[in-house]
């Protein structure tokens, strides 16, 4: 998103573009968090850190900008659209070297502890509300590991 846009003073027409329902805006708005994602606070220092050793990132001036339009327009601020912990770890996982095609599995690598913690929840407690995961796993009950010298 933020390589399309291109460049900090191309945000304001993205965001037009956004609001009229031509576009959408990635790394903003959270299903439980309403307000401002505690953790992409503490990302986006992260961030600064990152950008100190490997030298500052284009994309970084344009999150700070798209950041900054969106959090005082009344059209995001409404629908409670705040950054996400997503908005600022894909400019660092590039600026750590990650190609592109790999941000969703390292997004997600994190997470699956909180997705296992959630499951084993589920089945220990009989009053637990919330069932998520709610796939339910029909693949192989256990498979055996070929070590990477033997696969294909």
């Amino acid at each position: 998103m933020l390589r399309q846009i291109g460049s900090r003073d191309k945000v304001s027409q993205f965001i037009a573009r956004v609001k009229a329902g031509e576009g959408r805006l990635m790394g903003f708005g959270h299903r439980v968090y309403k307000n401002y994602d505690p953790r992409a606070r503490i990302i986006k220092k992260i961030a600064d850190q990152v950008f100190q050793v490997t030298g500052r990132n284009s994309l970084l001036d344009i999150a700070l900008e798209l950041e900054k339009i969106a959090l005082q327009d009344e059209y995001f601020v409404q629908r409670k659209l705040y950054p996400n912990v997503d908005f600022y770890s894909g400019i660092i996982y590039q600026a750590m070297g990650f190609p592109e095609d790999m941000f969703s599995v390292l997004f997600a690598i994190p997470r699956t502890c909180g997705w296992v913690a959630q499951w084993e929840e589920m089945l220990l407690d009989p009053e637990q509300k919330i069932a998520r995961p709610r796939q339910v796993y029909l693949g192989a009950a256990e498979r055996k590991l070929v070590p990477i010298e033997k696969r294909r």
